[in-house]
């Protein structure tokens, strides 16, 4: 089963389709209920926990920019847009690398840094993720698979960044944000709806 439908024959050969991942025997974070805990080390060094960004919401994004469905959404300047509004507002957003070593999308610290400073992204931080503890514990399958975690705690959203599953950036104009409608959603005390969605993408390249 693949999480997407192909809109190119070279960018369903590009996204390898899903990957299930080592994970599978871990529980599934639920919408509702407290999103997993994780620590994680970003690009400068720095550790970031979730539990001390309570009171804040969060939102993370799983990333790989050598996949064609990221590179969508930074081409076309989407996603930074996103991470900016959500930066004014005092969303934390982190962006997840879990690509292993030797795997498209694994980056040295700097090359992360240079890719940021290159897209003008505007993320928090990039939270590294070789080994993939964290991507594991969230189920996390795409890239951009992605997650909004509500100021206590609770996991509010999970699944795809919008509802046009192509690689294609014409599409962005058209397309539902599903997380940007959750932050919406959130600040004006609503329930988030959709809740979950299928993540669309290139598989998380874990380590095997």
């Amino acid at each position: 089963m693949m999480l997407f439908s192909p809109a190119r024959k070279f960018v369903a050969a590009a996204c390898l389709g899903l990957a299930l991942g080592a994970g599978a025997a871990l529980a599934a974070p639920q919408v509702g209920q407290p999103a997993p805990d994780f620590t994680g080390v970003d690009t400068h060094g720095k550790t970031h926990a979730l539990k001390d960004l309570r009171g804040k919401t969060v939102v993370l994004e799983w990333t790989n920019n050598g996949c064609p469905y990221v590179r969508k959404q930074y081409d076309s300047g989407n996603m930074q847009k996103l991470q900016k509004e959500a930066a004014a507002k005092g969303i934390v957003w982190l962006t997840v690398a879990s690509s292993a070593p030797g795997e498209q999308g694994n980056l040295t610290p700097a090359e992360h840094d240079a890719e940021v400073a290159k897209l003008g992204a505007a993320p928090a931080a990039v939270i590294l993720d070789e080994d993939g503890t964290i991507g594991h514990a969230y189920e996390a399958k795409a890239t951009p698979h992605m997650f909004v975690i509500k100021p206590d705690g609770t996991l509010a959203y999970k699944g795809a960044i919008d509802d046009k599953p192509t690689a294609n950036i014409s599409d962005i104009a058209g397309a539902k944000n599903y997380v940007e409608n959750a932050l919406d959603q959130i600040a004006a005390g609503k329930t988030v709806d959709p809740a979950v969605t299928r993540a669309y993408g290139c598989s998380v390249k874990y380590k095997s």
